[in-house]
């Protein structure tokens, strides 16, 4: 099986979608970019290179250059999906999410109800999100965590390419809002991806390690910082449950709580701040549903409450590591 990056794997999904369905269409900011310099059609493919090629293959028509307005970007989409198209919106950072926030969810994560289920919402709103560049506090958010709290919406957070491509094929499919983030520090992480189209379901969690000793449930790139953590902790003889939920909402509790009741031990790792955030929100969920199954104090790992320092030292002091995450293993084994 072939291997690539999560980049190009979402390039991939994209490619299969456009082909497979002509109501496919992308929107969003440089997406069809490079007319500004030569004037030639350049498919440079966003910031990030996800949409490269698009535009070269499907034309102007399903791949649009937009103004610098995230409203305006989310409000064309939500428009064009309540028309019978399927539009994936481009956002350039997920800290960007302010401003089109009313056509999120006020609007699109309202249609479904508001219309009496009479109508559907087939649109996919991708966001860059996560620290890790120095990119600083209005660049660095993980708002997945927030965009959960919100009825109406599918909020997706692959962890890897394989769960990428067959994640954002799922989204591109699904009649309802997707809003799908893909992690900074992952567009260059490598797997096995298979060459041809793929579904993952919504609401079905992965689990990359297997063990007796404690749960770990991680999100987006936290999920391979808890898998390095893990991995030395056997060196002492630990072994962990590791849980990719791949889907905040919705969210796969069934297999989360069987976790718990088999180990006896939570730990909740997000990159997020703690504040009525997603550690908080499990544990609690473990705390009513299986708390009789617990022999130790849930343990959290998060970032602290406070904006994503620039300066990388402080930013690596800020972003929970493999380090802090084999100390809350232990902590609650002890």
């Amino acid at each position: 099986m072939p291997v690539k990056t999560m980049r190009d794997a979402l390039n991939e999904a994209l490619f299969h979608e456009f082909e497979r369905d002509p109501t496919v269409f992308a929107i969003g900011e440089d997406i069809a970019g490079g007319r500004g310099g030569t004037g030639e059609l350049d498919c440079t493919g966003g910031v990030f290179g996800v949409t490269r090629g698009l535009l070269t293959k499907f034309g102007e028509d399903r791949v649009l250059d937009t103004p610098i307005s995230e409203s305006a970007i989310v409000g064309a989409a939500s428009g064009a999906a309540l028309a019978g198209m399927r539009p994936v919106a481009e956002i350039m950072f997920s800290s960007f999410i302010g401003v089109c926030m009313d056509q999120i969810i006020n609007q699109m994560a309202k249609f479904r109800y508001m219309f009496g289920g009479k109508s559907k919402c087939p649109v996919v709103v991708r966001f860059v999100c996560g620290a890790g560049m120095s990119a600083a506090a209005q660049h660095s958010h993980t708002n997945y965590q927030m965009m959960t709290s919100v009825p109406g919406l599918k909020v997706v957070v692959p962890s890897n390419a394989y769960d990428a491509k067959g994640l954002l094929i799922r989204a591109i499919r699904d009649d309802d809002p997707v809003l799908f983030f893909e992690h900074v520090m992952l567009f260059q992480s490598e797997c096995e991806v298979p060459d041809e189209a793929y579904e993952i379901p919504f609401g079905e969690a992965a689990m990359p390690r297997e063990g007796d000793d404690a749960t770990v449930v991680a999100f987006g790139n936290m999920v391979n910082v808890c898998a390095a953590a893990i991995d030395a902790l056997e060196n002492k003889g630990i072994t962990c449950d590791l849980i990719d939920p791949r889907t905040t909402s919705p969210l796969d509790e069934e297999t989360i709580l069987e976790s718990v009741e088999a180990t006896g031990r939570l730990v909740v790792v997000d990159e997020s701040p703690p504040r009525c955030g997603l550690t908080a929100d499990i544990a609690a969920m473990v705390a009513q549903k299986a708390f009789t199954a617990l022999k130790a104090p849930i343990q959290q790992v998060t970032a602290p409450h406070t904006p994503v320092p620039f300066a990388p030292e402080l930013e690596r002091a800020y972003l929970p590591d493999a380090g802090k995450v084999q100390a809350a293993i232990e902590a609650t084994l002890a």
